[in-house]
């Protein structure tokens, strides 16, 4: 009987010790790794585990994540974004969006979400985009008088936009889970991460069209005109733009691999720096740091993961979750819809990486085998896995991007409470945000209900 109890339920005591741990405020590398040694040490005890298998999971390791070159474009990518925040091409892009858009009801809104969705197009690291807009775009609107709802949401579903909008760290994660082309996600999740930017752009521009009071407009005095505003469009709109064009469009042109562009991003970055004047010592100095640190703990947690995922796949996490699936008697809808509940969920209490690692090795499996009738049939032909996968990769990207804005973990909300005015109260962000977090739930529903939004690009491509 004890081995029988074990062989098929070990996994769901796995995951109910990960959920206990994950509140104790421990690194979440430690909490994944440590969960998945001890328990396979457990295994040990009841004869489901032999101690000949961890060495199964160091090759993994280095054989794996260590070996695969397009994790190199991680820590590229995140300095390129850092360089861009601290030498302030993103300020001076912030500066011109609005003068841009002075006249348009909810222009300086719309400015800031306009800046979310390029600077998304840099860099993964939502930290980083909020924390830097918060303390670029907040200040201006609270003295022009905004609604501080209205101003804190925008700010942050602008700055989440980066984990969906490639290159996004988190797709670069889900290729590798998936065994999928990062090149075939990074095209499937443009045109649902601009989906959601023009859903935001709606939203603000509706209504503060409907209630002007919300955004007052530009004083005229403080405007740009002319050569002068052409002058700032060269100067600070152009290059990121440029920059951004040349990454991704030498992915999906074929010039170049993820990890070659990151590499390009890199030292374009750092060019536009030296151009603007401001790449000093300490600048430099800070980017390396960050973008070290934060590499080394991405990098960490693929470690701790990988050690989970092995030893839960061999206490028969796979067949446990295979069985309940069956078990539930429901459809492959029924199955796509409750996954994606189960990921929403899980978005009050987890971060992304957490919830990537440990669900998508595996249900991916399980949806790669369902049968979704002609519904992902592009062009009357029908879905081969992997575009299956991508689909499902691109529908768990965007419906993770809501688990930075859910409280009581949403750590978009944290990063602008740590850096925003004490005026702003955490009420008035939880407010701001429900609209957005709405919308994102749309555009889930969007791209489940019309594939195209996300199988379009790649099929277009491949052909």
């Amino acid at each position: 009987m004890g081995n029988f109890y074990i062989e098929d339920w070990f996994p769901l005591i796995m995951f109910a010790s990960l959920g206990i741990l994950v509140f104790t405020g421990l690194p979440v590398a430690f909490v994944i790794s440590g969960i998945g040694i001890a328990f396979g040490f457990l295994g040990m005890a009841y004869d489901v585990f032999s101690f000949i298998e961890f060495f199964n999971i160091v090759s993994r390791i280095w054989g794996g994540i260590s070996e695969n070159m397009v994790m190199v474009a991680v820590p590229m990518f995140i300095y390129m974004g850092t360089m861009l925040e601290k030498s302030g091409v993103a300020e001076d892009l912030l500066e011109c969006l609005n003068m841009l858009l002075r006249k348009v009801p909810g222009g300086l809104a719309l400015s800031v979400t306009l800046m979310g969705t390029i600077m998304a197009a840099t860099t993964g690291i939502i930290g980083a985009s909020v924390v830097m807009m918060t303390l670029l775009a907040l200040p201006v609107m609270m003295r022009r008088n905004y609604d501080p709802s209205l101003a804190t949401g925008t700010i942050a579903a602008s700055g989440t936009l980066g984990i969906l909008i490639p290159p996004s760290i988190m797709l670069v994660l889900m290729s590798d889970l998936l065994s999928v082309s990062v090149g075939n996600l990074f095209l499937a999740a443009i045109i649902p991460g601009l989906l959601l930017a023009s859903l935001y752009t709606v939203y603000i521009f509706v209504r503060c069209q409907i209630n002007p009071s919300l955004a007052p407009p530009l004083p005229e005095g403080e405007a740009v005109h002319g050569m002068e505003l052409v002058k700032m469009m060269l100067r600070s709109f152009l290059p990121p733009v440029f920059l951004i064009v040349l990454v991704l469009g030498s992915i999906f042109a074929g010039f170049a691999t993820p990890t070659e562009a990151a590499g390009v991003g890199a030292v374009g970055s750092t060019f536009l720096a030296l151009v603007k004047g401001r790449l000093k010592w300490p600048v430099l100095k800070d980017v390396c740091e960050r973008s070290a640190l934060t590499g080394a703990m991405l990098f960490f947690l693929f470690a701790g993961a990988t050690v989970f995922s092995y030893v839960f796949r061999s206490l028969g996490g796979d067949d446990l979750v295979i069985d309940l699936v069956d078990s539930a008697g429901l459809g492959p809808w029924g199955i796509l819809l409750l996954l994606m509940l189960i990921v929403f969920i899980l978005g009050f209490f987890f971060d992304w990486v957490e919830i990537t690692l440990i669900v998508l090795p595996i249900f991916a499996p399980v949806i790669a085998q369902l049968d979704f009738g002609h519904h992902l049939d592009i062009g009357g032909i029908d879905a081969t896995e992997a575009q299956v996968l991508t689909w499902f990769a691109v529908l768990v990207a965007v419906n993770l991007q809501t688990s930075f804005l859910t409280p009581p973990f949403g750590f978009a909300l944290f990063y602008l409470k740590g850096v925003a005015p004490k005026s702003i109260t955490i009420q008035q962000i939880y407010k701001g945000i429900i609209p957005f977090v709405l919308l994102q739930v749309l555009g889930l529903l969007l791209v489940m209900y019309f594939p195209e939004l996300a199988l379009w690009m790649p099929n277009t491509f491949l052909e």
